[in-house]
């Protein structure tokens, strides 16, 4: 389960993507759009592990961030923020933090869901968050190498392997494939 704090985050998610996405080569210039995020929890509970689906001008991106309260020499930095309740935070980029790879091997070998959110208000339980992304699993699930896509295509040809395909409002696609 995972808990989102009533909070006020500087700089927004949204202020953190925009500024960092275009020195990614992968991503390139355009307006940042957040269409829809999705969470994995963290076995730990230490690190939040969240994936945007974004649109740069025409492109739909997947871009997984984890949040985490002391600096992780281990992972690219995207920025730091922050968090009215949880404080000074650092946000990685998912694709190069073995949190968030963990995540994503134990969701391709069937061994993991995407996080139910539920929003917090002073250390209480306000209610459940409605999910503006859905992952599933399909294919067969595995184990071994698989990659993160940036890219969010339509149909991935992964020979039956597993494969994670995200849905909002408005599209679906695959976000990660077992090798």
């Amino acid at each position: 389960m995972a808990i989102v704090h009533r909070a006020t985050l500087t700089p927004s998610k949204q202020e953190l993507l925009t500024a960092w996405l275009p020195t990614q080569d992968w991503a390139g210039p355009g307006e940042v759009e957040i269409l829809g995020a999705y969470r994995y929890d963290d076995p730990e509970g230490e690190v939040g592990v969240e994936a945007f689906i974004v649109r740069l001008g025409e492109r739909l991106l997947h871009v997984p961030v984890t949040y985490r309260g002391a600096p992780y020499d281990d992972a690219d930095l995207i920025g730091t923020l922050e968090h009215s309740v949880l404080g000074h935070r650092w946000a990685y980029d998912g694709t190069t933090d073995a949190v968030a790879l963990g995540c994503f091997a134990r969701a391709l070998a069937g061994e993991q869901e995407q996080a139910q959110v539920e929003l917090w208000d002073d250390e209480q339980r306000v209610h459940h968050l409605p999910l503006s992304v859905t992952v599933a699993l399909e294919g067969e699930p595995g184990e071994g190498k698989f990659r993160i896509l940036h890219e969010i295509v339509a149909a991935v040809d992964a020979g039956g392997a597993a494969r994670i395909v995200a849905t909002w409002d408005g599209g679906s696609g695959a976000v990660a494939v077992l090798a």
